[in-house]
């Protein structure tokens, strides 16, 4: 314990961040870090993932929010919406919201953003044209759409996920300026403006104008500024000085700081101290032998003890994931196919895992402590994460060590970011560690879609990177997609199914719930959202800040 709090002690001394000239008033600014990495460079919303965070949410806005904490959708942009027909779904906008240079909001800016994407088919929301069949605007505030084949759960996605353009200003630009333009002082609906930004932090001014003034309430800080902070060790100097208010970084020592530091919150009080947020799953590459064999793949979620990693290398900061990778929040567990799980779920069990091997042939028949294949042939197989993601390294280790333990030959490595995301996306693998898009949604559509993405090429950039091919499971991730998601029972007997091919074939493992890092400081703003506060999602990372973000903005106070 001493070792730990002389290391924190350290860390809030030394740490330092070369940060502009410019100082704003204390008691109105909010410093938040966690989600910006590299120097402020683009605010295009037609590419969220390049562009700098809160550029959807603070700028651009949606036609609804999502709280994940009540499951609800929240009517943002959009006054209202609802399914008039099985294919037809039809959204009242709010009166009296204008853009940022004083222009009103109206349907022909919805009906602009969504046609955009059919004219230009590089746009990423592009292939919503597939189901979408034509978008119609018979008044300023009135937006219906109709669908060739809905996919209910993908749209309900889409609807808080895909922010809102000006017409007035897009439709004077070009494909270039469209696809890669910079977008330079955004021009949004939302709560904050573009103000000024420098290689280390992006500003944003508040809109005292903002229509969710009146809806909402208006957000405290006058100010957000998103500071780039190159690493957690200098993260946590920071929120142990009062000088970042919000962290969503993951911290090492949050225990020990939590008890060293009382103005130091995060969402529990002790452990996990975090939500859960997504799911850490060991993809499996099944086009390789021994691990195409579906047994030797069940063999190595059974040998795994994520509780070890949870306790050790993320300090209790996580939890064990279930064995479907289904995250703890009400809007998936409703859905929860506890009946598959119950029968073909795995749990840690060395002897099972043995037993499996044994059964299926692999054997140490040499006697070196390793397993040989059916044929007498010798294997190793290799996990990999990027070098310099500690918590991951250190993760994957452990795994490797319990692999060996069962008698499978196992190597952990730690390849450059680069050369991993390389090696991930051509299948040039044996197993590796990912999470990018199996983050908090509203619905586990999301996740299935994204695990088992069916368009199986050379470059898996969107999914299934160990290229599992089982056309019944497409069929069914599909058919979930197109099931009405009020109607519980019927989506659970889909997801019934998915789970059963998914756990006796075991292409990708889940292991654990990587937390919604979230460290506060109390020393300048306070009633931040807790466990006795749910009020808000407490999220700043790109392109979730209508998630909770900015509610959580709306909630805090400086008194």
């Amino acid at each position: 314990m001493k070792k730990v709090f002389m290391t924190l002690l350290l860390v809030a001394v030394f740490s330092t961040l070369v940060l502009s000239d410019v100082v704003y008033k204390r008691d109105e600014t909010l410093y938040a870090g966690g989600g910006m990495w590299a120097p402020p460079s683009n605010w295009n919303p037609i590419t969220p993932w390049n562009a700098v965070t809160g550029t959807v949410g603070l700028i651009y806005e949606t036609l609804y929010g999502y709280d994940p904490l009540k499951d609800e959708m929240i009517p943002w942009l959009a006054e209202s919406g609802k399914w008039t027909s099985k294919n037809t779904y039809e959204i009242k906008l709010r009166k009296g919201v204008t853009w940022h240079d004083g222009k009103p909001f109206t349907s022909k800016d919805v009906k602009f953003t969504f046609e955009i994407a059919k004219q230009i088919p590089e746009i990423s929301y592009s292939p919503v044209w597939t189901w979408l069949a034509k978008v119609d605007t018979p008044d300023d505030y009135t937006v219906v759409f109709t669908f060739s084949s809905p996919r209910y759960h993908e749209w309900a996605y889409q609807l808080y996920q895909l922010p809102i353009i000006p017409e007035h200003i897009w439709s004077k630009r070009s494909k270039d300026e469209i696809l890669s333009g910079a977008n330079e002082k955004a021009i949004g609906t939302g709560p904050y403006m573009f103000e000024t930004y420098s290689d280390d932090r992006m500003v944003y001014l508040r809109n005292d104008n903002w229509w969710g003034n009146k809806v909402f309430g208006q957000p405290k800080p006058k100010r957000v500024v998103y500071l780039r902070v190159l690493s957690n060790n200098v993260a946590l100097g920071m929120i142990m000085k009062g000088e970042l208010d919000i962290s969503n970084f993951f911290l090492p020592g949050v225990p020990t700081l939590k008890k060293t530091y009382s103005d130091i919150h995060t969402w529990f009080d002790k452990e996990p101290y975090m939500l859960s947020d997504n799911t850490a799953y060991l993809f499996i590459n099944t086009t390789k032998k021994p691990l195409n064999d579906p047994n030797f793949r069940r063999a190595i979620a059974f040998a795994i003890d994520p509780t070890v990693i949870a306790k050790t290398v993320f300090e209790g900061q996580v939890l064990p994931s279930n064995s479907i990778g289904f995250l703890p929040i009400k809007g998936w567990m409703k859905y929860y196919p506890e009946n598959a799980v119950k029968q073909y779920g795995f749990r840690y069990d060395t002897k099972t895992a043995k037993d499996l091997l044994d059964k299926a042939g692999y054997k140490d028949v040499n006697k070196d402590g390793y397993r040989e294949a059916p044929d007498g042939s010798k294997f190793k197989v290799e996990i990999i994460v990027p070098y310099g993601w500690t918590d991951w390294m250190e993760s994957i280790k452990i795994i490797a060590s319990q692999l060996r333990m069962v008698g499978i030959n196992a190597e952990a490595k730690f390849p450059d970011y680069s050369k991993y995301w390389e090696d991930l996306t051509t299948g040039k693998f044996d197993m590796a560690i990912n999470n990018f898009n199996s983050q908090m949604t509203v619905s586990p559509w999301t996740m299935f879609n994204w695990l088992f993405n069916s368009n199986i090429s050379d470059n898996m950039y969107n999914g299934n990177f160990g290229k599992y091919k089982n056309q019944k499971l497409f069929d069914l991730i599909t058919q979930l997609n197109s099931t009405p998601m009020e109607d519980i029972a019927a989506n659970k007997k889909v997801l019934e199914q998915i789970a059963e091919i998914f756990l006796k074939e075991m292409p990708a493992i889940p292991l654990w719930y990587n937390g919604m890092w979230f460290q506060a400081s109390t020393q300048v703003w306070k009633n931040w959202p807790s466990e006795k506060k749910p009020y808000a999602y407490p999220v700043t990372w790109g392109g979730r800040w209508q998630t909770g973000g900015v509610l959580m903005l709306i909630g805090i106070t400086n008194k």
